[in-house]
């Protein structure tokens, strides 16, 4: 064991022979050691693409459609608030990679107990097939919406991305790095073709990015608010984002660490910039158009989908918004997959290869979704959205608390090792996060 400054025991990372995290993609992207910054940063971008995907899943479109609704461009300052609280844990989880060459499991697993390490790893798996189960249902609801294909069936459909998914991988991390940015930019250009039907007006959606003490004051938009927040900050992305920093081939010097660093924050800053957009697009088209129109219950997908033609006069916006949905559902499956094979690898060790681990992955979120679907219909599976980001929040304090812990420590960073002004603020952000998801999950239970 290590003394700290206070004579407390912390236990340094085990040297010990393990696969690096993600084997197969581990350091396979060159990074210049010399040449311009823009070059070196073209080398680095990338990652921040997969993660920003679970911020703009469809498991957030259901808050934002609400948010929107009922209460205007009023919570487009929450959604600002959670994703700069995004970009700081995403910036933690990078730095954690790239200086301990551990992913977040692999240092859960090296600094907890083996019953610790377990219980983490299950509320883990369950927050990825929560997170597969919106992807699922959001894919679902999209070739519905596009095709009139029975909700069942888009279910049981999905199952086959599988198959996409082993392609990209054997083509590449690049390739499958260009596949999702290609996503990104569709949803983006959708969402950029609705906010000019919808034409909102500029001076309110300013303001709305004002924080407003009347949030606090109105216990529904308090609600909504937590909920916006609750479905922004993804668990599995911290995970995630270790990880995939690992990809590229820095030089493994204090000098080549700082700089790495520097060029992931960059590029997870830049990514969930545009996940900012989205998310406010989202809620900024619901605002122009049902809240304008009166219409203050709108809270469902498909209900926002059907309404959005009479609004604007034209079905031009409502098959864009289903293409968005349809391009989100498949985009966040691929991270989920891969968020899948990090914990499972980093947590306990089980190695299974890609094909067997996507389709157990899969089968987890499809019989529930097939079940619901045949007994409660389309109505159930839109209760089932709802109840997946309920899971979702059960599993973030797990994720966020021991991040902060890591990245914070001298004995596990050295001089890399969070200032302490950043030590502060995230240890606030993550309080905020645990408070106000614990908050969440007690109304929703209750209600």
């Amino acid at each position: 064991m290590i003394q700290n400054e206070t004579g407390a025991s912390q236990r340094p990372w085990k040297i010990e022979n393990e696969q690096p995290s993600l084997p197969e993609a581990h350091r396979s992207v060159a990074f210049p050691s010399n040449g311009s910054w823009f070059r070196k940063f073209l080398a680095f971008a990338g990652p921040g693409y997969l993660v920003a995907v679970g911020y703009m899943d469809p498991g957030n479109w259901a808050t934002d459609i609400e948010g929107g609704s009922r209460f205007g461009y009023a919570l487009l300052s929450v959604i600002l608030i959670s994703n700069l609280m995004a970009v700081l844990l995403q910036a933690l989880s990078g730095k954690l990679g790239i200086v301990t060459g551990k992913d977040l499991a692999q240092a859960c697993r090296d600094s907890y107990s083996k019953p610790v390490v377990i219980m983490l790893w299950l509320l883990c798996e369950l927050a990825i097939a929560a997170t597969d189960l919106a992807e699922v249902i959001g894919a679902a609801i999209a070739l519905n919406l596009l095709f009139g294909l029975p909700i069942i069936y888009g279910v049981l459909i999905t199952a086959v991305d599988v198959l996409l998914i082993l392609l990209l991988q054997h083509k590449g991390f690049r390739v499958l790095e260009i596949f999702v940015v290609v996503l990104i930019a569709t949803i983006g250009i959708c969402f950029g073709v609705d906010l000019f039907l919808a034409k909102p007006n500029m001076s309110e959606v300013a303001q709305g990015y004002a924080p407003s003490l009347k949030i606090l004051s109105n216990p529904e938009m308090l609600y909504i608010a937590i909920g916006i927040i609750g479905a922004t900050v993804m668990p599995h992305n911290l995970y995630l984002h270790s990880s995939i920093v690992q990809t590229r081939k820095y030089e493994q010097t204090p000098a080549g660490k700082r700089q790495a660093i520097k060029y992931a924050t960059w590029d997870s800053t830049i990514a969930l910039t545009f996940a900012l957009f989205i998310n406010s697009a989202i809620l900024i088209v619901s605002a122009a158009t049902f809240h304008h129109a009166g219409l203050t219950q709108v809270a469902d997908i498909s209900e926002a989908y059907h309404m959005l033609t009479p609004i604007v006069g034209t079905t031009l916006a409502s098959v864009m918004f289903a293409i968005a949905l349809l391009a989100s559902g498949q985009n966040s499956t691929l991270t989920g997959t891969l968020a899948g094979q990090i914990v499972m690898e980093g947590f306990v060790n089980i190695r299974l290869t890609p094909w067997l681990r996507r389709l157990i992955t899969r089968l987890i979120a499809i019989i529930p979704a097939v079940i619901v679907t045949a007994i409660y219909g389309e109505r159930g599976t839109q209760d089932l959205l709802i109840f997946s980001q309920v899971i979702l929040s059960l599993q973030l304090p797990f994720a966020v608390i021991p991040l902060v812990k890591f990245t914070s420590s001298k004995t596990k960073m050295g001089e890399f090792a969070n200032k302490l002004w950043i030590n502060m603020l995230a240890w606030f952000v993550a309080g905020i996060i645990v408070l106000l998801n614990i908050y969440l999950l007690v109304q929703t239970i209750a209600s």
